[in-house]
């Protein structure tokens, strides 16, 4: 539904404080992250991402550790549903209700579930997924933060780059930026929710650009941060009338 947000913005940096490690910069960055992600155990998102002329509406639930429902406005008409064990995917299109049996491994469960819901959530309502390597930190300054700290990920092997941008020292998202193959591309966060009881802000609407042009932009009209969501949230059943399969969960591209 969403193309996913490859983005880029332009910032000053301001490097690191002077005699200051970027080591240990980088070790309180994730800290921090770890910090921030244990704060915002649940959340329900509504909204419509807009790209190439045309607008899906989108709504989505959250709660820690992995329960998660993401239901497409028309004409996709899908929702798929992760109880903590059991992928279910209902289309109201085809009225088809498919149930997945899992038999990945844990690692390869965890790629297909974020792949098929991370598009429902934007970046900054979870923390990004830093590898153990590769990965490099320096102070910088925002037009939304004073004080502002940008995670750069160099995949080995590849030209390409990502840099995060965050606020320092919550932790929210405030943009990302992508370089490889000679291409550039932005996320920038347009708009945010506060609260100052959890002590972090959320985006509400972020525009995607592309060799500074604009291509997407995100609206989100419902935003609630850890209310309560019963396990019934997350459990699908079949309306009548529906065509009821059963799958095996494999992941993309696998013979």
């Amino acid at each position: 539904m969403l193309a996913r947000l490859l983005p880029l913005l332009l910032l000053v940096p301001a490097g690191c404080r002077r005699g200051e490690d970027p080591s240990v910069l980088l070790s309180d960055a994730r800290q921090r992250l770890s910090a921030r992600d244990g704060r915002l155990t649940s959340y329900v998102l509504a909204g419509s991402a807009r790209e190439g002329g045309q607008t899906m509406d989108f709504q989505f639930a959250y709660r820690a550790p992995q329960k998660m429902l993401g239901s497409l406005g028309a004409p996709a008409s899908r929702t798929y549903a992760w109880d903590g064990e059991h992928l279910v995917e209902r289309s109201d299109t085809a009225k088809t209700f498919v149930t997945y049996k899992d038999e990945l491994p844990p690692d390869k469960r965890a790629g297909v579930l974020t792949q098929l819901f991370s598009p429902f959530a934007p970046e900054g309502f979870r923390a990004p997924l830093l590898p153990g390597k590769g990965v490099s930190a320096q102070r910088a300054s925002h037009p939304r933060s004073p004080e502002a700290v940008e995670l750069t990920v160099r995949p080995e092997g590849t030209d390409v780059e990502v840099t995060y941008v965050l606020r320092w020292p919550a932790m929210d998202f405030l943009g990302k930026r992508t370089r490889g193959g000679g291409a550039t591309s932005e996320l920038r966060v347009e708009d945010e929710q506060c609260e100052q009881a959890l002590g972090l802000c959320v985006p509400r609407r972020l525009t995607q650009w592309a060799d500074g042009q604009q291509v997407a932009e995100t609206t989100l009209s419902r935003v609630e941060l850890n209310p309560t969501l019963p396990a019934e949230t997350f459990a699908l059943t079949a309306p009548e009338g529906y065509d009821v399969q059963s799958k095996t969960l494999v992941v993309a591209g696998a013979p």
